[in-house]
């Protein structure tokens, strides 16, 4: 349960910085664009959080396979959701710092994702290849 509330305050964090950069510089449609997939992305990030619940882990284990949820249709959204947070800061500071951040992170991502379907492929079999047949990323 305190994972699930550190991880709304750090949410609710994001969207106040967030909302403090409106502070300056023009509301131009590209920079609000940038505001909305931020804002998307940590919602995402964060229903994505509170539903993995227990199963989250920093490095890939497999304590049950999460199947429901936004989990029903994308295997990784955390990973897919801080990598458009970044796709969203760039469009709304903007700054390149955001699309190297991306560059660099995708592919790591990309590691950490292929890792994590290796240890539930190994934990859960066909159970989860029928799931990840039936999912995106």
């Amino acid at each position: 349960m305190r994972a699930n509330i550190a991880t709304l305050i750090a949410a609710l964090v994001g969207i106040g910085i967030l909302a403090a950069g409106f502070r300056g510089g023009p509301w131009t449609p590209i920079r609000m664009a940038g505001a909305l997939v931020c804002v998307g992305a940590l919602a995402l990030l964060s229903v994505a959080r509170i539903q993995l619940g227990r199963s989250f882990s920093v490095q890939a284990r497999a304590t049950r396979l999460v199947t429901t949820g936004v989990y029903a249709r994308i295997r990784n959204p955390i990973y897919l959701a801080g990598e458009l947070l970044f796709l969203g800061l760039a469009l709304f500071v903007p700054s390149w710092l955001p699309l190297l951040i991306v560059a660099v992170t995708v592919p790591i991502q990309l590691v950490r994702a292929g890792r994590e379907a290796d240890v539930l492929r190994a934990a859960f079999g066909e159970e989860y290849e029928a799931y990840r047949r039936g999912t995106w990323f």
